[in-house]
């Protein structure tokens, strides 16, 4: 009796050390196959940098969406872009369905909400048109005409990486929509995609500068001999640190990067906090007529606002030289811009937001009759559908989006971009975790951001009674007051009488 019950405990441990060594081989077996799969796949850079262990990120995720209900933020709770902002550039970029069910979980109450006022008779599918070519720089030597009005913001090569800029140039391409080069001159990457550029000019003029920091008139005319280059953007701040420069830690400065921006490699480079040669509006419109002069291609430049006495100032001086002397448009960067490092202390606290910028700027470019002469451009936060048609109706031309991009490029807001660590290799250099980014599934993911953004807005615009976007007006949305009504934005914001009689 003893020697069977021996026996059986000894078959029962056997058969248990047999079933934890296959349990343990499946492990270990699955790991392997898990690896190699998630090495080699193209649709999560995530996965690709982080093999099985990133698996755990969507795990996570998932059970988050139902722990967060009752436990974390709610999806509309988090900063700088909530997690429903997030989810709709991701399945915008995706290409996949982003209806949804039973009800919308913004709160329309706090003061401050916009929202958009439908009409009885909404434009029918048939009667809507595209967006219509707006022209800008008509006394350059090759004015621009360009109809999308939703497009890549600032982003330097060497602030992103060679992979998120390829990725950035192919997509725009595609969807017809420029891409600003941002301050860190213009690489082959951008141009490799084909797409419309907007050279962009920061203080410390790389890539078209002198050994001693000034402006290099055969370098300019080199960039702008390529036809892709159709415009310049002369950078005098951004909303993200109104007053200070751009900042490129040396760990990205890599001996190509610092080829193209003319500086030693490995040293932080670290832009004035001005053009030290702009030190009023009339040295302004010289700078913005040289360049103009030089590359024959619209100029204009780009600004985080506070004080706006120095605009109705330029207006004045605008009208004293004559039309032609005029900025070609006018990037106002709202004070919720982004960045990829800046002291907290200017990203909190400095500047005007964009709900307020924008406006400003536009009635004071009416009052002074230039509306139509200077076309103005927007960026700041705009990167879902009612944030872009809100700044369209507030006067808006154009509206320019960074991080938006980024998050079509997979972005997942992990506040690394100064740091060279960038889990999905948009912001690092590091050539293991770039690997994530897949050029070709990237770039489709930025024209499906770019396209279904648009067309949204377009969804917007109908639904209000007009037949493309840019016919929104301020009195097709309302915003909520301080005593829970709400009041249309015409009130709020009045628009301006303009001295040569064109309706708003």
């Amino acid at each position: 009796m003893q020697a069977n019950l021996a026996g059986w405990v000894i078959g029962t441990i056997e058969l248990m050390a047999a079933l934890f060594l296959f349990v343990v081989g499946s492990v270990v077996l699955a790991t392997l196959v898990f690896f190699i799969v998630d090495r080699n796949q193209t649709r999560s850079a995530v996965l690709r940098n982080y093999p099985v262990i990133g698996r755990f990120r969507y795990w996570f995720e998932h059970l988050g969406e139902f722990f967060r209900q009752y436990f974390f933020a709610m999806d509309r709770e988090e900063l700088p872009f909530n997690r429903a902002q997030r989810t709709w550039v991701y399945r915008a970029a995706k290409n996949i369905d982003n209806t949804r069910a039973f009800g919308s979980t913004r709160d329309l109450r706090p003061e401050g909400t916009v929202f958009f006022i439908n009409t009885a008779f909404p434009t029918l599918d048939e009667d809507a048109v595209a967006a219509q070519p707006l022209l800008i720089g008509p006394y350059a030597r090759e004015p621009y005409a360009h109809a999308a009005f939703f497009n890549i913001s600032a982003m330097s090569f060497g602030a992103i990486s060679a992979p998120a800029v390829r990725a950035l140039a192919r997509g725009a391409q595609k969807a017809g929509i420029w891409l600003d080069t941002g301050e860190g001159g213009l690489s082959p990457y951008h141009l490799e995609g084909g797409c419309t550029i907007v050279f962009e000019i920061g203080t410390a003029k790389y890539g078209v500068r002198t050994d001693s920091g000034g402006l290099d008139d055969d370098k300019l005319r080199a960039i702008a001999a390529h036809p892709q280059v159709k415009m310049f953007n002369l950078k005098l701040g951004q909303g993200a640190k109104p007053g200070k420069g751009g900042v490129l830690p040396g760990a990205k400065v890599t001996p190509e990067i610092a080829a193209i921006r003319g500086i030693p490699v490995g040293t932080d480079s670290i832009s004035p906090n001005r053009h030290p040669e702009v030190d009023s509006v009339g040295e302004l419109l010289d700078m913005i007529g040289h360049i103009r002069d030089v590359t024959g291609k619209p100029t204009g430049f780009k600004a985080p606002l506070g004080d706006l006495d120095w605009i109705a100032e330029l207006c004045q001086e605008v009208h004293r030289r004559g039309l032609p002397s005029a900025p070609d448009f006018i990037v106002v960067d709202g004070s919720e811009g982004g960045t990829g490092a800046a002291p907290q202390s200017l990203m909190d606290g400095v500047g005007l937001p964009l709900r307020e910028a924008l406006p400003r700027l536009v009635d004071t470019l009416t009052r002074a009759g230039l509306r139509e002469r200077i076309r103005v451009v927007c960026s700041g936060k705009c990167i879902t559908p009612y944030e872009v048609a809100w700044a369209l109706a507030m006067g808006a031309d154009f509206v320019n989006s960074a991080r938006g991009f980024m998050f079509a490029l997979g972005c997942i807001q992990a506040l690394q971009c100064n740091r060279n660590t960038c889990p999905t290799g948009i912001t690092t250099h590091d050539a293991r975790l770039q690997r994530g980014l897949v050029v070709s599934d990237k770039a489709e993911r930025v024209a499906h951001y770019a396209s279904n953004l648009m067309y949204e807005v377009g969804i917007i615009a109908h639904a209000c009674g007009v037949r493309e976007p840019r016919q929104l007006r301020r009195w097709h949305a309302r915003v909520v007051g301080d005593d829970g009504l709400s009041r249309r934005l015409d009130e709020l914001y009045p628009y301006a009488a303009d001295p040569t009689g064109a309706p708003p």
